[in-house]
């Protein structure tokens, strides 16, 4: 398991994080709805710069969730690349595959906000951070790639060169 790695998939899992909490205060002062039903555009200079405080805070919640989703897709590109196991692999395979879901669940929220539509957001933004808290966990397991546990396993393996 690389340190990169480690990183990447760490750094994911917490602005996966970030991005919920950013979600919970968009919902939370109905800033979705200054879209008016308008999705992917709002308002503003040809419905793509925001005109207010409020379609600004819908905007930097969908810019951090294109950086977060750009993330999640190379922590899963980089699990299945690299030599890494296969449950990190399918935990970031899982959140990668519930991602596209979850953009339209949040399209749904400015078309129809209310309560099912922010718990079916949130939920599926928490099927995602589950999955990514795992295979952090897991890539945190994983001995490191030529670290110490290596270099003690080729230590205290025994040795051939008797026989």
């Amino acid at each position: 398991m690389t340190t990169r790695f480690r990183r990447l998939v760490a750094a994911t899992t917490g602005l996966t994080f970030a991005l919920i909490l950013l979600g919970v205060y968009t919902g939370a002062v109905g800033a979705g709805l200054t879209c008016a039903g308008r999705w992917p555009f709002c308002d503003g200079w040809l419905g793509l710069f925001p005109a207010n405080w409020m379609s600004f805070i819908e905007w930097f919640h969908r810019f951090v969730a294109m950086i977060t989703g750009f993330a999640i897709l190379g922590s899963t590109v980089a699990a299945w690349r690299g030599d890494y196991t296969r449950r990190i692999r399918y935990a970031t395979g899982v959140a990668l595959a519930v991602l596209p879901v979850q953009v339209l669940l949040g399209a749904n929220t400015i078309f129809n906000f209310g309560a099912v539509a922010q718990v079916l957001h949130h939920a599926a933004a928490l099927a995602i951070l589950v999955a990514l808290v795992a295979a952090t966990a897991w890539a945190y397991v994983e001995p490191p790639e030529g670290g110490l546990a290596a270099e003690h396993q080729s230590e205290t393996a025994p040795s051939h060169a008797d026989d």
